[in-house]
């Protein structure tokens, strides 16, 4: 069968449906993760996405074609998913393609939870088999469906993450950008009653008719920024579509990065298991080892991306691990990422504190200036490492080829790499004030954009 490989990605199975994403790749997909794994029974869930309720059916088709069972889902959060799979332990595949435009679907698999399906292991072997059509033969009996409401238990186990009888007063905003996690949140405020939650594009709408679903993109959360500075509301909470990521605006409506928010919860951790393992991403600010070793932690820098992160937290039994795009980890969530799981977290946070979010984030950005992610199209992610290498290797203090090229110097470090899920080179530079930031910065920028 004819299938683009550009869809195999380093994470997940991912396209634009009708261009190169089908129902027969859906098939496909279902018939080879079967024979990769030798399910005999797989959990299916879906996101709100306008191709899902086609690609669905197709996939399950694949599945029990193959004499697979399914538990179905239905319409779920990735994080939801992820607590099926666990409380099953099952593998399983996601209808979702995260953040990304209206346009896109695709698959995330779980091989084992926390084991994610990656391209190092068994993306590709899926796309090998579907090229040679070396699927299982039919079965004599096709498997059944049974379908699965997991949402009562999941909002159990969230809830058994804090004693949410000492959370704070609060009035909080929460835009879940018309995705997946609307529903749960309804849910889970119903046990939370002394913390006011205003709604904003609750109804999961694949459409996404209100903003784009990616937090990290200005426009995206700016309603929210605003509302807050407004003082409508203390915090602001935000989700992608799919549910596995979180984004949070401080009581004076500024988004707080991802670097900042882990080095914050890595404390909290560390109060809770003295001595524990943090695992977080090669691109993030010092801020977070740094915390982490004061706290008495053990900071463990790892390769960027879920199948990644996880794998490393589930080696180190790490008790929470923090990427700056917004993904959180947690042991005591089955070492995955969830978007609601960390909102818990940060309400526990402030109900054993008298400080308040902002004063946390500015006693960070005071001693650490970062650029945040800057992405730039259309450059050869190959040149532009060798290219900065070469310019800089003698001043280095150390280089690490982690994860694309991170280079360390007196005040200020960097990190660039090719994204593993779009045609962009993304840089992440640090510095030890605001005016080597912003200079090194362009310096870096006018090289990687020469």
């Amino acid at each position: 069968m004819q299938v683009d490989p550009s869809i195999f990605k380093a994470y997940d199975i991912r396209g634009i449906y009708g261009q190169n994403l089908f129902e027969a790749t859906a098939e496909a997909v279902g018939k080879a993760f079967v024979k990769i794994l030798g399910a005999k029974t797989v959990v299916v869930g879906r996101d709100a996405r306008i191709s899902s309720p086609v690609l669905y059916p197709a996939l399950v088709k694949g599945l029990t074609g193959v004499g697979a069972n399914v538990i179905n889902l239905g319409m779920v959060s990735t994080d939801m998913y992820y607590y099926a799979c666990a409380t099953k332990g099952l593998p399983g595949i996601m209808v979702t393609a995260s953040h990304n435009p209206k346009e896109y679907n695709g698959f995330k698999m779980v091989k084992q939870i926390p084991y994610l399906l990656s391209g190092d292991e068994g993306i590709q072997d899926i796309r090998r088999m579907i090229e040679n059509d070396d699927f299982p033969p039919p079965a004599a009996q096709p498997g059944t469906v049974e379908d699965w409401d997991v949402m009562d238990g999941f909002i159990q186990k969230i809830l058994s993450l804090a004693d949410v009888s000492k959370f704070k007063a609060l009035t909080i905003l929460a835009d879940t950008a018309n995705g997946m996690v609307g529903p749960s949140l309804t849910e889970l405020f119903k046990h939370i009653p002394q913390v006011k939650l205003i709604p904003m594009y609750f109804e999961p709408d694949g459409n996404f008719p209100n903003h784009g679903g990616d937090p990290l993109q200005e426009e995206n959360r700016r309603e929210v920024m605003e509302r807050i500075s407004r003082k409508e509301g203390q915090l602001g909470f935000l989700f992608d579509p799919d549910g596995d990521r979180f984004f949070c605006i401080d009581d004076n409506g500024r988004f707080v990065s991802g670097d900042f928010l882990t080095a914050i919860l890595a404390e909290y951790f560390l109060q809770r298991h003295p001595g524990a393992a943090i695992v977080y991403d090669i691109r993030a600010s010092h801020a977070v080892p740094d915390r982490v070793k004061a706290a008495g932690g053990k900071p463990l820098y790892n390769k960027v991306g879920h199948a990644f992160i996880k794998k490393r937290m589930m080696d180190e039994n790490a008790v929470f691990g923090g990427e700056v795009t917004g993904h959180y980890y947690f042991r005591d969530f089955f070492f995955c990422d969830s978007g609601v799981a960390p909102l818990m977290f940060i309400l526990d946070l402030l109900a054993q504190t008298p400080k308040t979010l902002a004063q946390m984030i500015d006693e960070l950005s005071a001693v650490y200036y970062i650029s945040g992610e800057i992405n730039t199209k259309g450059v050869d992610v190959k040149v532009v490492m060798r290219t900065l290498e070469d310019k800089y290797r003698a001043q280095a203090k150390e280089i690490l080829k982690v994860d694309g090229l991170s280079m360390e110097f007196d005040g200020w470090h960097f990190n660039v790499r090719g994204s593993n899920t779009e045609p962009l080179v993304r840089l992440n530079l640090e510095a030890t004030t605001q005016a080597v930031m912003a200079a090194k910065r362009d310096e870096v920028l006018s090289i990687i954009r020469a």
